[in-house]
């Protein structure tokens, strides 16, 4: 056996339906789209979410919540991950440039650092917040803590 030898099991395909090839072929007259409407014509194509005239779903449910536009997304960063950075970079000054760099954060992103892991070097931090721990676990390990 080859593989230019391999066919589908007998059975398993067929031929495509030949549409508008005349009434002898079954799908000849409206091409199996029907009489009228819009789906009989040329270019149509449904709206998503569109019912057939129906109230639509995400009409007919009420609206609730609030989004705060002033709201600013943060990336967290764990200290075990800072630990991982500056061992595999081998550096003691941790910045978004470095952070980027190893691929964690885009440079559009604001980080904080949270205080999951511990700290054993002495790292110089920069970002753009902190948690309390986690300014506490580095500044106990003798690093600095500089806010952006």
């Amino acid at each position: 056996m080859n593989l230019n030898s391999l066919k589908p099991a007998k059975g398993a395909t067929h031929h495509d339906k030949r549409i508008g090839r005349g009434q002898g072929s079954g799908h000849g007259g409206y091409s199996t789209r029907g009489a009228k409407g819009a789906q009989s014509r040329s270019g149509y194509s449904r709206k998503v979410g569109f019912e057939g005239g129906q109230m639509p779903l995400q009409r007919r449910l009420p609206k609730f919540g609030f989004t705060n536009i002033e709201r600013v997304e943060f990336k967290p960063i764990n200290l075990s991950v800072l630990e991982a950075v500056a061992t595999k970079k081998n550096v003691v000054e941790i910045t978004p440039e470095v952070l980027v760099e190893a691929g964690l954060v885009s440079k559009n992103d604001r980080i904080k650092i949270l205080g999951n892991g511990t700290v054993t070097k002495a790292l110089n931090v920069t970002a753009h917040a902190f948690s309390k721990s986690a300014a506490a676990a580095i500044e106990a390990a003798q690093g600095t803590v500089v806010k952006l």
